[in-house]
């Protein structure tokens, strides 16, 4: 039955066995997703791995046949394209689909001389039942690839889209179970109260794309549980530019990065850092780029993007007071519309300073050099991205090695993300764990320790039973402590073989 048709409707109870054990009018409609998904997983549909390829397999075929319902939604949500979007989850999924055998299978470790004849080794196993709590910025994006990792890692997963996009929540909740696996993978959609009794329900992981706020609310309600959490959050993401570095180059890739989307990319640069020798003309190249990229008038111009809401719209708009604009400033309510906006000669203590932005509003903090840039972004929470603009490889290195922060780009903004070898998550306050790739299986798996001794040769295990004599105790200790690099010992055992067959052949010539 179409159980998504209403947010009341009870599903029809089919697929358990034993569902006359359950007191069902008793228990929300998120509880009953949970356990149907729970019990789905216990029966081990989800761990083969052509059933996984099967299931990533067909969320490629529905982004590719759906591909128009999905731009049609994201329009109407952000007034934007989706293309980076589908690009990206294509090649998530079609990047998990290729390497996933790989992925799975145990990863021998190094052994120690005690357990040389041992199997030892790591095997990724299923964590159980996840739930993907996404963010309306990128809904499809930032929701769907949690689940691809959780499909390639065995799992079954709840996936829980942001209300606030509410066109691309539509889309997913009605047209996802056509492609995938109902009891596995269900779409819950609703508020926040749909979101607390989901929270309230127990998850073996659970994977948040949202602000620190409420991240610190999903890891409290978590804990009730022991769950393991990913918080994938956000923050103030510095950029700074070098005085030396070619500004036409950097401010139209700070640019691109800054107001895609409205502003609202949880890694756009956030503010901009530089000497106050160069202020005006970094002001004055993001001016002709605002220009080339969205015209004179971004407000007709079709690729320029709305807030989400009023209450954004009116939450950005408040950031700019106290500030000198210098570019941009112009707004319509109506429409949530915000230009692109750069704001000069912004201090810390500056309103717009003491919050993420998350709109198309760009200050510019002046610093006398590198070294106050560093210490300005130390003195604040760890960013989910730090962006360096310079020529000097000395200077990236200098501040890559005294800051931290959840990516670190230089010379560019965003692209990071595109890269799937590459871990995407925060630290600190900018969030915790992260994903694409085999990172995202990794961190929705279980990463079991195993080790298979044989019954035999009883005798080499008399060291570690007692009495414990001080001669045990030193051959013990050279047993335990002496590591075996069996790689490396092949390559000398090989290197040995061709030594002796080549003097062999010199012998008999």
């Amino acid at each position: 039955s179409d159980w998504a048709s209403s947010p009341h409707h009870i599903w029809e109870w089919k697929f358990l066995p034993d569902a006359k054990d359950l007191n069902i009018r008793s228990m929300s409609r998120e509880q009953l997703v949970v356990e149907r998904a729970r019990r789905a997983f216990q029966t081990g549909m989800s761990k083969p791995l052509k059933f996984r390829v099967h299931q990533l397999k067909n969320l490629h075929r529905f982004i590719t046949e759906r591909h128009k319902d999905i731009a049609d939604a994201v329009k109407k949500d952000l007034n934007k394209v989706s293309l980076f979007e589908t690009l990206g989850l294509e090649g998530e999924i079609d990047v998990a689909v290729e390497r996933l055998a790989e992925w799975a299978a145990p990863r021998p470790v190094e052994k120690s001389l005690l357990t040389i004849l041992d199997e030892v080794y790591i095997q990724p196993e299923p964590l159980g039942v996840v739930l993907i709590i996404g963010a309306w910025n990128y809904p499809w994006a930032v929701t769907l690839q949690p689940l691809v990792a959780a499909i390639a890692a065995g799992n079954a997963a709840v996936v829980k889209p942001s209300e606030v996009s509410s066109h691309s929540a539509k889309v997913m909740e009605e047209l996802l179970p056509l492609y995938l696996d109902k009891e596995l993978y269900p779409v819950v959609c609703g508020g926040v109260s749909e979101t607390q009794e989901l929270l309230r329900q127990r998850f073996d992981h659970i994977f948040y794309t949202g602000n620190s706020t409420v991240g610190k609310l999903v890891m409290e309600a978590a804990a009730r549980h022991l769950t393991p959490v990913t918080l994938e959050l956000g923050g103030k993401s510095p950029c700074y530019i070098d005085k030396d570095v070619d500004l036409r180059v950097a401010c139209r890739r700070i640019t691109w990065g800054k107001f895609v989307n409205c502003g609202q990319t949880c890694i756009a640069p956030d503010y901009i850092l530089c000497e106050p020798s160069i202020q005006n003309r970094v002001v004055e190249e993001i001016r002709k780029c605002i220009t080339e990229f969205y015209t004179d008038d971004p407000k007709t111009f079709e690729d320029y993007g709305r807030i989400i809401n009023q209450r954004h719209f009116q939450r950005v708009m408040s950031l700019l007071e106290g500030s000198t604009v210098a570019i941009g400033g112009d707004s319509d309510q109506s429409q949530c519309y915000i230009a692109p906006t750069v704001l000069k000669d912004v201090t810390g203590a500056s309103k717009v300073m003491q919050e993420e932005i998350f709109g198309p509003v760009l200050p510019i903090v002046t610093v006398s050099g590198v070294d106050e840039a560093i210490q300005f972004i130390n003195e604040r929470e760890k960013p989910l991205a730090l962006y360096v603009f310079s020529p000097d490889n000395k200077l990236i290195r200098r501040v890559i090695a005294e800051t931290s922060s959840g990516a670190l780009v230089a010379n560019d903004c965003l692209v990071h993300f595109t890269v799937n070898a590459l871990p995407f998550g925060g630290v600190g306050n900018s969030g915790m764990g992260r994903y694409h790739s085999q990172h995202g299986f990794d961190q929705l798996s279980h990463l079991r320790a195993c080790l298979i001794k044989k019954l035999n040769m009883e005798d080499s295990n008399a060291m570690r039973y007692p009495p414990h004599t001080a001669k045990k105790l030193g051959w013990a200790r050279f047993f335990f402590l002496k590591r075996v690099n069996l790689r490396r010992l092949r390559r000398m055992a090989l290197l040995a073989l061709f030594s002796a067959l080549a003097a062999f052949i010199v012998q008999v010539r």
